[in-house]
């Protein structure tokens, strides 16, 4: 396989969005472009894959891929959908990946994009559960949020996580958001305020027991975009180079209860392991990561699962600062799901779009010093269906 490197990345603001859906993902295309050096000889897109899960349902749109590459006047580029429900982004980015490996095209570009706040948040919260199985879970009135809580019990009874390790997560990746303009809750937030003062149960009420609203990520729009290219064209450009090393992708059961042990997240383990031993560097290596924290304890179980620590032990990784930046490993410097916000099939690409720009060293404020790999996991549904990637500044 050809090696494939990252020569452009875009975004926009993850919020409410009153733009349509399809302008909101040619905006962050145009930003990519904008972005992609001009001495990178690009002069065409041969494909686009643009990542979205709810556009038929919930911006009555169809054919979206095609409605966006016409928008960008990239018209006879090849153009495809791909829905994997909040993994989307990143699985449009192996799309992507595996067309400019196998010398298929020399420059794709990825696109995702979502649209959630165009209804209210019961319909939304609604559109979100269908993610769950639709027999033994859905039809019994389950929501991603309430297996969340369930998963959250289990893991706090068997290896000591409290509410407070939970809290610790919403507050550091808050404080990352500030530090990022383009993340929708740019909100300071303090363990007193949303835990400790007489206030807290008002301000931080239980959505699904153990977790409160400051354990949940907000419903957001916003898109997201990463162009990728051959080693002949991105050798071009004057920027640093970052290189797409390792992908990997795995699946775990549909219904959360037929899993062997509820408190594993065996998806998270084997796709990281194959995005790793793809790109021939471990966990260790890793200087900066995005992981899925659509409810504050995946941050903390995925960071096991992927490798960084022992299971049983990320929350005492926080507890030591571990995980902040300046720590010893930064983990959702943007701000996460949590903070920066969760289009759901821009997510992936987001995820991408941060690590780029710290491996680049253009992450301002947020910036992780001397930052070499980073490290992307994409979550879909509850667990049963994760890509992994992994990045390299060369």
């Amino acid at each position: 396989m050809r090696e494939v490197y990252v020569i452009g990345a875009g975004i926009t603001s993850f919020t409410r969005l009153d733009y349509p859906l399809t302008e909101i993902a040619c905006y962050s295309a145009m930003m990519a472009m904008k972005d992609c050096a001009k001495d990178c000889g690009v002069n065409k897109i041969d494909h686009v894959y643009v990542a979205n899960m709810g556009a038929s349902r919930l911006n009555r749109q169809t054919g979206l891929a095609s409605a966006v590459v016409d928008s960008l006047s990239l018209t006879p580029a090849g153009a495809d959908a791909i829905e994997n429900g909040p993994a989307s982004g990143a699985s449009a980015i192996k799309q992507g990946f595996l067309a400019v490996a196998s010398g298929m095209n020399d420059v794709v570009m990825v696109i995702g994009a979502e649209r959630m706040r165009e209804v209210n948040n019961l319909d939304a919260t609604d559109f979100v559960a269908t993610l769950s199985h639709p027999l033994a879970e859905y039809i019994y009135g389950v929501t991603l949020p309430s297996l969340a809580g369930m998963f959250t019990r289990l893991y706090m009874e068997k290896y000591g996580v409290t509410e407070r390790h939970l809290a610790m997560v919403a507050v550091k990746n808050h404080a990352n958001a500030l530090l990022n303009p383009f993340a929708h809750l740019r909100q300071p937030i303090s363990i007193e305020g949303i835990l400790d003062s007489p206030e807290a149960m008002t301000n931080n009420p239980y959505v699904a027991e153990p977790l409160r609203f400051f354990d949940c990520c907000p419903v957001s729009d916003g898109g997201a975009c990463v162009i990728l290219a051959s080693a002949e064209v991105a050798k071009k450009s004057k920027k640093p180079l970052v290189r797409l090393a390792g992908v990997g992708q795995a699946t775990d059961t549909h219904a959360v209860h037929e899993r062997t042990n509820p408190t594993d997240l065996t998806a998270v383990k084997l796709s990281s392991k194959n995005a790793f031993q793809m790109a021939g560097v471990k966990p260790a290596d890793v200087s900066v990561a995005e992981l899925h924290d659509a409810f504050t304890i995946l941050e903390i179980v995925e960071s096991e699962e992927v490798g960084f620590f022992e299971k049983g032990a990320g929350h005492l990784a926080l507890e030591r600062g571990e995980t902040k930046i300046g720590g010893r490993l930064p983990i959702n410097t943007s701000g996460g799901l949590k903070g920066k916000g969760h289009p759901v099939g821009a997510t992936g690409v987001g995820q991408a779009h941060e690590i780029v720009l710290q491996l680049r060293g253009e992450a301002g404020k947020r910036q992780v010093k001397d930052a070499r790999v980073g490290f992307t996991c994409n979550f879909g549904g509850f667990g049963n269906n994760v890509v992994s990637l992994v990045f390299i500044r060369e």
